[in-house]
């Protein structure tokens, strides 16, 4: 079966999650045209250590969400490129939406609407604002299930390995290009642990003011030791 589909995984210390998630992505429609990398950025290899499912590609790589992402797209054979994160999950069809958006060949990429996997008001309410902000802008956020055939991934140089905002500034650079950036309305599903961890208006308006100072030319490099597990952060 020809491998349409690459979904590459960086995690880091995900162990606890990494299988369910595998076994969700095995019932995926189309799945039999897809390969699963799961890139791990621990020097402990934790997260590997637990894999169970078979079939899985499972690679090493220095720590950096943007590091680990190209590494796993070095490996990737698939035409069409998804980056997930190993807290979200996709919706049954997902691969078969990413083809449709792919039909039109002016489109690069593109990502879906955001869910967050709480019934309380606040997390939908961050939900809404955060795919109202993605429309608007046409720049989705990396727990939104980022997409981009793998050839413009290539040509455009893919990540750039700096250690916060790399899901940013690489929709910035094929925004820059020209390219087409597509948000799907089917919604993939973030856990929200980290808004719980942190409070979630605290993690919020945090995570807002550091896009801002971003947006205004604050280096990464500053802006990472203010964000706690370093990696982009839920900027919603």
């Amino acid at each position: 079966m020809e491998t349409r589909f690459s979904i590459i995984i960086p995690v880091l210390h995900e162990a606890a999650a990494i299988n369910g998630l595998l076994e969700h992505l095995r019932t995926l429609a189309l799945a039999e045209e897809c390969e699963f990398i799961v890139v791990d950025g621990g020097p402990e290899g934790d997260t590997l250590r637990a894999i169970a499912a078979g079939k899985t590609i499972c690679m090493a790589s220095p720590p950096g969400r943007g590091r680990q992402m190209n590494a796993g797209a070095a490996r990737a054979v698939g035409d069409i490129l998804l980056f997930l994160h190993a807290d979200t999950h996709p919706p049954a069809d997902i691969l078969i939406q990413m083809g449709r958006a792919m039909h039109d060949p002016s489109c690069l990429g593109g990502a879906f609407s955001l869910e967050i996997g709480s019934r309380k008001r606040i997390f939908r309410l961050i939900a809404a604002l955060a795919t109202l902000r993605c429309r608007l802008t046409r720049i989705p956020y990396g727990d939104q299930a980022i997409f981009i055939r793998r050839e413009a991934f290539q040509r455009l140089g893919g990540y750039p390995e700096i250690p916060i905002m790399e899901d940013v500034a690489f929709m910035r650079r094929i925004k820059k290009s020209g390219g087409k950036i597509t948000i799907l309305p089917q919604c993939v599903v973030t856990s929200p642990r980290r808004w719980e961890e942190e409070g979630p208006i605290y993690a919020t308006l945090r995570n807002w003011l550091l896009l801002m100072a971003y947006n205004l030319g604050l280096p990464p490099e500053k802006l990472v030791k203010y964000y706690r597990n370093g990696g982009s952060p839920h900027v919603h």
